[in-house]
């Protein structure tokens, strides 16, 4: 036994050694950074788009490059709530206030409660929300967790496959390794058709982490149940918890978090634990409170 475990330990060291080599390489080869994108090119964050890469410097290289560019044109750092507040006024989505099992930053999106018709205005209060995850997540953590409820949707609601497709496309190459798990909670039949498009912009990795629950089905539920707490989780959402979207309390909290956000892009600081390690500030950075209020 003692044996095993010492093979196994040998084996995660040499594979952290071979990690620790493959990151300095592609450091390297991207060569010398400034401003935003120097503080964006944490070890953590290297790590994110070669794992994607399975180890390509060249096409890790490839794609970091391309989210570099992405990032300063953009800049979703620069962001702020005000700009994409009346995209969440439904609450469409919005940062969680519980984490998962594993501590991850959940997001709840609810497409049914769609309320504009730009793609551009959405798809940049998704990215605001992105990096507001980022912003939030805990010491250690570099994942997120989705909730997607599907109670309310339609056709006739339904985004544009060419926004659902530009949504994916942002999430895999622009923020690779940040979903951990996404569960899409009981999607109507006429959805299926819907997800036989979707699913083939889709790489492997992020295909295997949605998972599908249907409210009658007890296996699917007890999956769902095993990377959250029931008494967290939304009563729409097979929980037991009676919290509502409140706009203005989360619009009071983004508005915090956009101060925190500004002052660490501004900061000089560039080699603080949280820089290093891959995130931002999360243990000073409130969580939004959904109290009985409904949606304003």
């Amino acid at each position: 036994m003692f044996h095993l475990w010492s093979n196994s330990q040998q084996d995660q060291e040499k594979d952290e050694l071979n990690a620790e080599s493959k990151i300095r390489e592609l450091k390297g080869a991207i060569g010398p950074l400034s401003g935003n994108s120097l503080k964006y090119c944490t070890d953590a964050c290297l790590r994110k788009y070669l794992e994607p890469r399975d180890w390509n410097v060249d096409k890790s290289k490839k794609m970091l490059e391309d989210t570099l560019r992405w990032r300063s044109t953009y800049k979703p750092e620069e962001i702020r709530w005000h700009e994409v507040a009346m995209e969440g006024e439904t609450g469409k989505v919005y940062r969680a206030s519980f984490h998962d099992r594993q501590g991850r930053v959940v997001l709840i999106l609810r497409p049914g409660m769609q309320n504009t018709f730009s793609m551009e205005n959405q798809i940049r209060h998704l990215v605001y929300l992105m990096e507001n995850a980022m912003l939030n997540l805990p010491l250690g953590q570099e994942q997120m967790a989705w909730l997607i409820d599907f109670n309310g949707w339609s056709l006739t609601n339904s985004v544009p496959i060419k926004t659902t497709r530009e949504t994916i496309n942002i999430l895999q190459n622009h923020y690779p390794e940040r979903l951990g798990i996404a569960f899409l909670y009981n999607l109507p039949r006429v959805f299926e058709a819907f997800w036989k498009i979707v699913k083939y912009f889709m790489d492997t990795k992020t295909f295997q982490k949605v998972k599908f629950v249907y409210s009658e089905n007890k296996d699917s539920v007890e999956l769902m149940r095993s990377y959250f707490d029931e008494e967290n989780l939304p009563k729409e959402l097979g929980g037991k918890s009676l919290m509502n979207y409140n706009h203005e309390e989360f619009s009071k909290l983004m508005t915090q978090d956009d101060l925190k956000c500004a002052a660490f892009w501004e900061s000089e600081d560039m080699h603080s634990n949280h820089i290093s390690k891959g995130h931002f500030s999360a243990e000073v950075a409130p969580e939004p409170v959904c109290n009985g209020s409904s949606a304003t």
